[in-house]
């Protein structure tokens, strides 16, 4: 239970981000002073707005369960890697080798931080 709250705030944070990349892409608009209620017709901006705050309940829930320095440096790692894939599979966004190494670093030093708390 306690680890599927991680993956739910990991996976809520990592939508939020993506929904967010992509209300800001045509054809959705922000809101101005010409249109002020624009962002009521952006349906990913609002979508990535309630993930975020899904994210941050869940991110409360698993504080609960887990301590400080394993519960953010998870659920923060765990965003970073899945924001890394779906930036290029849903937004064919490059993935260089240095990066996948920085991600498999990130990877690694979280399961250091999770051992080490046991």
């Amino acid at each position: 239970m306690k680890w599927l709250v991680l993956i739910l705030g990991i996976a809520s944070n990592a939508s939020a981000s993506l929904l967010i990349k992509l209300a800001m892409q045509p054809p959705f608009r922000l809101p101005s002073l010409n249109a002020p209620w624009a962002a009521l017709e952006n349906w990913p901006l609002l979508l990535g707005i309630f993930l975020y705050g899904a994210a941050f309940v869940l991110y409360a829930i698993a504080l609960k369960f887990f301590p400080l320095n394993v519960a953010h440096p998870t659920l923060t790692s765990g965003a970073i890697a899945s924001v890394a894939v779906l930036s290029v599979v849903v937004l064919d966004e490059a993935l260089r080798p240095a990066m996948v190494a920085g991600l498999g670093f990130i990877v690694f030093g979280v399961i250091l931080l999770t051992a080490g708390a046991r």
